[in-house]
């Protein structure tokens, strides 16, 4: 007598064999405003110092603006985050605002337009504090903030390798060159190292505690990545950066 396999019961649910291989994931879509705004408000400032040099013969915006520490030691605190918005030449506004672009646009669409601000402004107030207290020598650029969001980067991938399988060692091992070779260039005359370095550790810091904590959610094949970083996270993130850097800013005025 044969035996013929029994038809699930219409009362007991079905779940489908997980899927083999790879799968197509719903990333987030949310377009980089933030990234373009301040792209676009880098370069009218930049407008500003050329026509300031044509009209007064002099940088009214990096006087005003950039770091110097004679007049952050006078109380020009806002000295410690303005600098990330000048720039001294037009090959060095165009390599910072293509590297923006190039970071920029991903780490937006993978923290959102609140935390990405965060991390650009905290990495540019950072970068400035360091660079504050190890050099005299005045310095401006976006540099500082671009070298956060290249520490961001780093950690995103390395929290969330494991979405990512094997590419997530080449990627990492990508932005570690990146970082390791633009430190390297940075030991050249002129170029404020310590504002780079002081950059890529509050990026790193803010990123650590705040950055998005991939999950990979729903029905196969409907899949979709949510991020399980709660505000707590990134409050501490915040405080971790103003904390830190704040006290060696006032550490270094009154010492």
């Amino acid at each position: 007598m044969s035996s013929y396999p029994s038809e699930p019961n219409s009362d007991q649910s079905y779940s489908p064999p997980p899927p083999r291989g790879p799968v197509a994931v719903s990333l987030p879509k949310t377009a980089p405003f933030a990234t373009y705004i301040i792209l676009g408000i880098t370069v009218v400032v930049y407008f500003l110092q050329m026509g300031s040099e044509l009209v007064f013969d002099t940088d009214l915006p990096v006087l005003y603006l950039g770091k110097i520490n004679e007049y952050i030691l006078q109380g020009e605190l806002w000295r410690f985050i303005t600098p990330i918005l000048l720039h001294g030449s037009l090959i060095h506004i165009g390599f910072n605002m293509y590297a923006l672009i190039i970071f920029g646009q991903e780490l937006e669409r993978s923290y959102g337009r609140f935390r990405f601000l965060c991390l650009y402004l905290l990495a540019g107030f950072a970068g400035n504090v360091t660079s504050f207290l190890f050099t005299v020598q005045p310095s401006i650029g976006a540099s500082t903030a671009i070298f956060g969001l290249l520490a961001a980067e780093g950690v995103f991938l390395y929290q969330n390798r494991t979405l990512f399988g094997s590419r997530a060692r080449s990627l990492l091992g990508n932005i570690i060159f990146v970082a390791g070779l633009n430190l390297i260039l940075g030991l050249q005359p002129g170029i404020d190292n310590w504002g780079h370095i002081g950059g890529l550790l509050g990026g790193l810091m803010f990123a650590w505690f705040a950055g998005p904590l991939w999950k990979i959610e729903g029905l196969y094949p409907a899949l979709h990545v949510t991020d399980k970083r709660n505000l707590f996270g990134i409050a501490i993130g915040v405080m971790l950066v103003l904390l830190i850097f704040g006290a060696l800013a006032v550490w270094g005025m009154t010492s």
